[in-house]
C-alpha cells in the first residue's frame, strides 16, 4: 500500500494477524463443545450414525435430505466410528480455515500481504462463519470448494491458458462442491459457462473454448458421479429429491422436508412474506441487499444469519480503477448470481449465499485498498481527515465481527464444560429440550430396543437406538392413531405395524397437535385406546417416553 513505511506496515499486520488469531482462538473453544446445533442433530451427524447403528449403509426414506450428496459426513463417519463427535466439528472448522488461506493466496498475490491479511480476517470473523464453521455442518466446505474452483481457474486464466493443472484443480474442486451440497449445481452450470465465454472471448478461439467447457464439465460430474450412481439405484431419480417431476419419486413420500433447492419464483414467494410477517413488494425485492444489512440468528424472516453491512458499502469501490476488471466482473456477477438465485427460493437463508460471500470479501478488500491509495495520494490536511475515516470504517467493519463474536461466545458459553464444570450431559441439555428423556432411553431401555420419534423434527442423533421418524415428523402417526382409536384391533395393528418398541414424542406439542384438530369425543377415544396399549416410564413436561406394552 502507498507511502507507509516499513514499520508503519508491520505494525498493521502485526494487529491483523493478533485479530485472526483470536477469532481463530474464539471458534477452537467454540468446536471443542459437543453437537447441539439443528442440522447435525437431524442429518449431518445423525445419518451416518444411524450407518454405524446398523452396522452398515442403511436407508432411511423418511428423510429426504438423506439422499442429499454427503462427502462431509463421509468425513464425519469416521471420528464417529471411533465414538468422538468433537472432531467433525474442527472438520468443518478446518474448511473456513483453508478458506481464508485462500483468499490471502489470492489478495497477497495481487495487492500484498495487507490485502492477504485483511480479507482472511474479514472471513474468518465474520457472524455467520464463526456460527456455522463451529459446528458439523457442511455449509463452509462447499464455500472452501466452490472458492477453490473459481480461483484455481482465474490461476488457470493467469498462465493464458498453459497450465491445465489448474483447469484441472478447478474440475475437481467444483465436483467436491457437488458432492458437498446440491447447491452447488447452479454454480456448476455457471462457471462452465464462464470458461467458455470467457476463454472465446480473450482468445477468439470457440471451438478450444468449447472443448475446455466440457473438459471441466465432465470431470466434474465425474467426480460427482458417486451420489448420482448411488440414488439412481435407490429411486431411479440421480438427483432426488430434486426434479421430481421428471424421474418421479421412487415411491418415496418425503413432501414438505427440506425443499429448499426447490425454489418459487412466482408470486406464492411475495404472498408468503405479506402472510406471516406483513412485507411489502417492495421490502421482498430488497431481500438481495437486505441479506447483508438485517441478519438475525434463528430468526427465518431475517434469513437466519448474520453478514457484516459494511461488506456492502465498500465492495462497490472495487470498480474505481481499471485494474483485474475481468477478475472482478467474474467475481460480482458470481455472487450477484448465487444471491440471486437464493432470492428464488422458498426459504431466504443466509447459509444459502455463503458461496458468494468470499467473492465479496475479496471486491470489498479491493475497495479498500483502492480508497486508501486514493486517500494516501491527498494533500497532507486532506489526507490525515480521510485516514481516519478509512481506520474508523476498519474498526467498525471488524468492531462489529467481534461484538457478535463475544455475544455469541457468552451464549454458547463453552468454558464451563472445556474446564469440567458442566458435563457433556448438563452442556447438550443447555440447548437440547429433549436430551433427558433421550438420555432415559440411552441408559434404560435394552439394546436392541426400536424408537419412533414424534413430533421431535428429526433429531435422533443424540440417541444410541436405532430410530424411525416420517415426513410429516410423526403427524400422520397421530392422525392414524385417532383413525384407527375407533377399533381397539385396528389401533393396535397400526401400532405394531410401526415395527418399534417406544414411542419418544414432544408432548407438549402433540397435545396441542390434538386439541387443534380433533373433537374432545374423537380425543378421549385416543387416550383410551392409547392407555390401554403404552405405558409411561419417563416424562418431564414437555417430553414423554411410552413403552408399548408387551402383546400390544
Amino acid at each position: 500500500m502507498k507511502n507507509l513505511s516499513v514499520k508503519q506496515e508491520c505494525f498493521i499486520k502485526l494487529i491483523l494477524l493478533s485479530l485472526i488469531f483470536l477469532f481463530i482462538l474464539a471458534e477452537f473453544l467454540l468446536a471443542v463443545t459437543p453437537p447441539v446445533a439443528r442440522d447435525a442433530l437431524i442429518h449431518h451427524l445423525a445419518i451416518p450414525k444411524l450407518w454405524l447403528v446398523h452396522g452398515g449403509f442403511y436407508e432411511t426414506p423418511w428423510a429426504g435430505f438423506s439422499y442429499y450428496p454427503m462427502n462431509l459426513s463421509l468425513l464425519y463417519l469416521v471420528p464417529l466410528y471411533f465414538g468422538n463427535d468433537i472432531i467433525p466439528n474442527f472438520i468443518h472448522l478446518s474448511f473456513g480455515l483453508g478458506t481464508a488461506v485462500l483468499l490471502y493466496s489470492y489478495l497477497n498475490k495481487r495487492c500484498g500481504q495487507f490485502a492477504g491479511l485483511l480479507g482472511a480476517l474479514m472471513f474468518i470473523s465474520l457472524p455467520t462463519i464463526l456460527r456455522t464453521a463451529t459446528t458439523a455442518y457442511v455449509d463452509v466446505g462447499l464455500v472452501f470448494f466452490t472458492t477453490l474452483s473459481v480461483l484455481s481457474y482465474v490461476y488457470w486464466r493467469d498462465t493464458e491458458y498453459q497450465s491445465n493443472g489448474w483447469l484441472l484443480v478447478s474440475a475437481i474442486a467444483m465436483g467436491l462442491a457437488l458432492g458437498t451440497k446440491y447447491s452447488a449445481l447452479p454454480v456448476w452450470f455457471f462457471l462452465t459457462l464462464a470458461i467458455v465465454f470467457v476463454y472465446a472471448r480473450e482468445t477468439g478461439r470457440q471451438w478450444p473454448a468449447l472443448q475446455y467447457g466440457f473438459l471441466f464439465f465432465v470431470i466434474s460430474l465425474m467426480v460427482f458421479s458417486p451420489w448420482l450412481i448411488k440414488n439412481a439405484i435407490l429411486t431411479g431419480n440421480p438427483l432426488y429429491p430434486l426434479l421430481k417431476s421428471f424421474f418421479g419419486d421412487g415411491g418415496i413420500n418425503v413432501e414438505g422436508v427440506y425443499s429448499a433447492m426447490s425454489g418459487d419464483a412466482g408470486g406464492s414467494m411475495f404472498k408468503t412474506r405479506q402472510w406471516f410477517w406483513g412485507e411489502s413488494v417492495w421490502e421482498t425485492l430488497l431481500i438481495p441487499l437486505r441479506f447483508f444489512l438485517q441478519g438475525q440468528d434463528h430468526n427465518p424472516r431475517y434469513f437466519d444469519g448474520v453478514l457484516n453491512p459494511v461488506l456492502l458499502f465498500i465492495a462497490p469501490f472495487a470498480f474505481i480503477n481499471k485494474t483485474l476488471k475481468t477478475e472482478k466482473l467474474l467475481f460480482l456477477c458470481f455472487a450477484a448470481f448465487v444471491i440471486l438465485l437464493a432470492f428464488f427460493m422458498d426459504q431466504h437463508r443466509i447459509r444459502y449465499i455463503l458461496p458468494a460471500v468470499p467473492f465479496v470479501i475479496i471486491l470489498a478488500v479491493l475497495g479498500f485498498v483502492n480508497l486508501f491509495n486514493w486517500m494516501m495520494e491527498k494533500q497532507k490536511p486532506l489526507q490525515k481527515i480521510y485516514l481516519a475515516a478509512f481506520i474508523l470504517m476498519v474498526v467498525v467493519m471488524i468492531g462489529f465481527n467481534a461484538v457478535y463474536a463475544k455475544n455469541y461466545f457468552a451464549k454458547i458459553a463453552p468454558m464451563g464444560y472445556i474446564l469440567k464444570k458442566e458435563s457433556r450431559h448438563q452442556f447438550i441439555a443447555r440447548y437440547d429440550g429433549s436430551y433427558p428423556a433421550v438420555r432415559y432411553i440411552n441408559e434404560h431401555t435394552r439394546a436392541d430396543a426400536k424408537i419412533r420419534l414424534i413430533l421431535l423434527a428429526g433429531r435422533g442423533y443424540h440417541l444410541d437406538r436405532p430410530y424411525d421418524d416420517d415426513a410429516s415428523f410423526g403427524m400422520e402417526v397421530i392422525r392414524k392413531f385417532v383413525s384407527f382409536s375407533k377399533d381397539e384391533i385396528a389401533f393396535q395393528k397400526y401400532l405394531r405395524s410401526l415395527g418399534c418398541t417406544h414411542l419418544l414424542v414432544r408432548y407438549e406439542l402433540m397435545r396441542q397437535f390434538l386439541t387443534d384438530n380433533y373433537s374432545p369425543e374423537e380425543i378421549g377415544r385416543f387416550s383410551e385406546q392409547f392407555s390401554k396399549t403404552v405405558e409411561i416410564p419417563f416424562y418431564d413436561g414437555h417430553y414423554a417416553v411410552f413403552r408399548i406394552k408387551a402383546g400390544s
